[in-house]
């Protein structure tokens, strides 16, 4: 199962919880939450609205519209932070009954989810910095290798085989820095096969 068919089946749970919530107007009798332009903060959600329906079906269109999966980097940007949503909306139903009525049979089978879900965002995320780091590393080795090259023109003899020698062993450490580089893709390759099973 893909993360993305586990994030939708979640979030069509969500979608009669939300409406529950909003019909028993939990907010209502809360004037702190009344004076307040929107549940949640503008980094999360785009809506503005104190019904929690709203935020729900903006994940729904956020499902739809994800990027395509060839895209890495946009995708899972895109899942990590449906799922955020996701726990932020599950936040709120947590604090009312409607959440310990629709769930009380299958609280573990959820959090054993939302742990798998975690998990794989997390283990991704990680991996992506990685790989950022590491091509940030092969960045700066390349520089190092046509400054030293630049150097080469004006040198003395002594000087061209100092330089000879270091232009050397930053090759060397060039092509271990694009193996790291295949591993991590390799890594993430495997970690989003995982995700998708």
């Amino acid at each position: 199962m893909k993360a993305v068919d586990k994030l939708t089946w979640h979030v069509e749970n969500l979608v009669s919880q939300a409406e529950e919530f909003d019909k028993a107007k939990w907010f209502d009798k809360n004037r702190y939450i009344q004076s307040q332009p929107s549940l949640f903060s503008n980094r999360l959600f785009v809506s503005k609205s104190l019904k929690l329906r709203d935020y729900v079906d903006e994940i729904v269109q956020s499902l739809a519209s994800l990027p395509p999966e060839t895209h890495r980097h946009a995708y899972q940007f895109a899942i990590t932070k449906i799922g955020e949503q996701i726990e932020a909306v599950i936040k709120v139903l947590k604090s009312t009954p409607v959440w310990a009525k629709e769930n009380k049979p299958s609280t573990q089978k959820q959090q054993q989810y939302r742990k798998a879900v975690t998990r794989i965002m997390q283990s991704s995320h990680e991996l992506y910095q990685e790989l950022s780091q590491n091509h940030e590393f092969e960045r700066r080795l390349m520089d190092m290798i046509e400054e030293r090259k630049r150097l080469l023109d004006d040198a003395s003899k002594t000087d061209v085989e100092k330089l000879n020698k270091e232009i050397f062993a930053l090759h060397m450490r060039l092509g271990r820095c694009r193996k790291a580089i295949a591993a991590t893709e390799e890594k993430i390759l495997f970690a989003e096969k995982q995700s998708r099973s």
